[in-house]
């Protein structure tokens, strides 16, 4: 079987992930020949990752030259990594010229870019993925196996709260995530993980949301209230605080940002109690869903611990979930930002709130017990192996239905998107009102969970 043919379009932090699969574990599968990237100390510390690993240097290219690279490289694939915004511009490029497209999450930031790529992957045919890892954590996956099988019944509501700390959590708030129109916000880059996962586990589409929130913690004005003033711009200088990242102490962040900023003028490391932060840091939701559940959904992102809860209610019981990925942020330990906070260590031994994960069920007239979780220990539980292989092999017969297409990823940033809207008019939002086709139509046809 011949190889397939990829290019990395993007060569940030998150890149790595996949250089590292197609380099590696699925070599015999991928191939990557090409690095699309503006920045051409990032684009090298990537080609150089992929020599040193016994590998040709994959050629590089800027994305203005996206279609030539498809053509003159023969890509099969391209996998995307850039910068929110840029997603639904690159993808409906990348189908045009002829590559199928895997894209991080979230699928893009607003309805009309995602009706953009609706119309191209028609016009097309072609293929878009979208990697939600969540679904693959060992502990994500029990709940939706415990719900498939009618074991509470049919959903009724479902309660979710996720809480991210003063290390993961801040770090939204220094880089280009912290600017609404780069991310969507919170709600569409963060959350889409959290909306997937409901959509995923409860089997429905959402049908209408309202939104309630704001920047309460982070920035300059909160900062000030408090009386914090006179902060250094960045958080790379002598001294500092808790909340400064400094990128000098991590060599791939100094490599990947400081080193490549003369070239673009990105600063990585931007005071999270700054001007120009236009995201929240507080939200809360309501969904309603096709099958007659409702979703209410929180998200702090400055707690001292990180994690979340879920509550699943149905017509034969509650599941439960509760996830400690991070039982406290010290302020000697450093702030390198996390990609996987379930892959770090929690902190002390003996807390009270010690790292660990639990899922119970309860039936009505019956007693509590729990459901036993296996996991690796790797990224995400072991969900990003999982997930990769999807990717890389292709996906075989799964039961729970974890692979994820573009109409998934649409369902999840919908409800990102009918939130910021409602955030702006103070009034609930359909999602079918959001200018999506296909949005149209899915509330209705979605399928109730006993079906």
């Amino acid at each position: 079987m011949s190889r397939r043919r990829y290019a990395l379009v993007g060569a940030g932090h998150r890149a790595q992930m996949y250089v590292e699969a197609i380099t590696g574990r699925y070599s015999d599968e991928a191939e990557l020949v090409a690095v699309c990237e503006p920045n051409p100390v990032r684009a090298r510390y990537h080609v150089d990752r992929v020599v040193a690993s016994g590998h040709a240097a994959p050629t590089v290219y800027g994305p203005d030259d996206l279609e030539t690279m498809i053509r003159d490289e023969r890509v099969d694939r391209v996998v995307i990594c850039a910068r929110d915004d840029l997603h639904a511009p690159l993808i409906v490029r990348s189908l045009d010229a002829g590559a199928d497209v895997v894209v991080e999450k979230p699928l893009t930031i607003d309805g009309p870019s995602a009706a953009a790529i609706e119309d191209a992957i028609d016009r097309t045919g072609r293929e878009v993925v979208i990697t939600f890892n969540y679904r693959y954590s060992p502990r994500n996956s029990a709940l939706r196996q415990v719900i498939q099988d009618g074991t509470i019944g049919e959903v009724t509501s479902v309660d979710f709260s996720w809480v991210l700390d003063t290390k993961h959590g801040a770090d939204y708030f220094r880089r280009w995530h912290r600017e609404k129109e780069h991310s969507g916000g919170l709600l569409v880059h963060k959350a889409s993980h959290h909306f997937d996962l409901v959509n995923w586990w409860i089997r429905s589409a959402p049908r209408r949301v309202f939104a309630s929130g704001g920047l309460r913690f982070y920035g300059a004005a909160n900062a000030a209230a408090r009386g914090i003033h006179d902060r250094p711009a960045r958080g790379t200088h002598d001294g500092g605080d808790a909340f400064e990242l400094d990128l000098r102490d991590d060599a791939r962040l100094k490599a990947l940002y400081l080193d490549a900023e003369q070239h673009d003028g990105y600063l990585r490391d931007r005071d999270v109690f700054g001007d120009g932060i236009t995201i929240e840091d507080n939200l809360a939701l309501v969904v309603d869903y096709a099958s007659g559940a409702t979703l209410s959904y929180s998200l702090n992102a400055h707690s001292p611990w990180e994690g979340y809860r879920v509550a699943v209610n149905g017509t034969h019981g509650r599941a439960e979930l509760e996830v400690v990925e991070r039982g406290a942020v010290l302020a000697d330990e450093g702030l390198h930002p996390v990609i996987d906070p379930s892959a770090v260590d929690a902190g002390p031994s003996g807390s009270l709130r010690p790292e660990g994960e639990r899922l119970l069920v309860q039936r009505h007239w019956e007693a509590a017990y729990e459901v036993p979780i296996t996991s690796t220990g790797d990224g995400h539980g072991g969900g990003d192996a999982l997930l990769l292989a999807d990717v890389f092999e292709g996906p075989g017969e799964d039961p729970l239905s974890r692979p994820a297409d573009w109409r998934d990823g649409v369902r999840s940033i919908a409800v990102g998107i009918a939130g910021n809207r409602s955030l702006e008019t103070g009034l609930p939002v359909q999602v079918a009102d959001l200018g999506i086709r296909f949005l149209a139509a899915d509330g209705a046809a979605a399928p109730r969970i006993g079906s």
